[in-house]
């Protein structure tokens, strides 16, 4: 896409307004855990087949992040102002809050297929076998809700690897490595890990989503510019 942007501004205003509201978020959750109410687990996403899953929570999970401890959403903050500020100068504000929501959802779409598969997976082994650690994971799948906008991030983490392949990203502050070869290796690593560490708290598979989601997106983006 050969968007050229008007300016550069060190913090782009939808950047901006997501870290606030998810900076907010946070600190409403530790609160409102004091007062007794826990938001994570009623603005979480649920999988359809739990009884606590509500549509609104497709929207709402993206903005919560686990309160034990800041690394969840510092990171994550950091990876959203790190790669989306480029991307936001680049593509515009609006274009840019299109891909962030639509590799949110993807990566939510992802995440609850393969924990429904998951699911009926347990349920069908436990039907068969009689083994309780199969009930027993069917039920934590059931009442485990998913918080954190990683999948939006893994998005803006592929957009950025396509639209600035060559520029180089130093991993701990020292070691460089061109975005290219830094998506590709998460990438791969986020399948692995989804694949030999299903029962981990970290959702791999959205990750995984979002980047798939994002790669979508810029393709179509790409061949409609050409039709014009």
């Amino acid at each position: 896409m050969n968007f050229r942007p008007q300016s550069f501004s060190f913090l782009p205003p939808i950047i901006k307004n997501l870290l606030i509201i998810n900076g907010l978020a946070f600190f409403a959750a530790i609160i409102f855990q004091r007062m007794g109410i826990n938001l994570l687990a009623l603005l979480g996403l649920y999988i359809p087949q739990s009884d606590l899953f509500q549509p609104y929570q497709l929207v709402t999970h993206l903005f919560f992040h686990d309160i034990s401890g800041f690394n969840h959403i510092l990171g994550n903050m950091f990876a959203l102002w790190m790669f989306g500020t480029p991307l936001e100068n680049l593509w515009g504000s609006r274009r840019f809050l299109i891909f962030y929501f639509i590799t949110g959802f993807g990566a939510a779409a992802i995440h609850l297929s393969v924990n429904i598969f998951e699911y009926y997976s347990y349920i069908n082994s436990y039907n068969i076998s009689g083994i309780d650690s199969f009930a027993l994971n069917a039920q934590r799948l059931l009442w485990t809700p998913t918080v954190g906008a990683s999948g939006a991030v893994f998005g803006l983490l592929l957009g950025y690897g396509m639209t600035y392949p060559n520029q180089r990203i130093y991993l701990y502050f020292l070691m460089p490595i061109k975005a290219k070869y830094f998506v590709a290796f998460y990438g791969l690593f986020e399948l692995f890990s989804g694949i030999a560490r299903s029962d981990s708290n970290i959702a791999h598979f959205a990750h995984i989503g979002g980047m798939i989601f994002g790669f979508v997106l810029i393709k179509y983006w790409k061949g409609k510019q050409r039709h014009f």
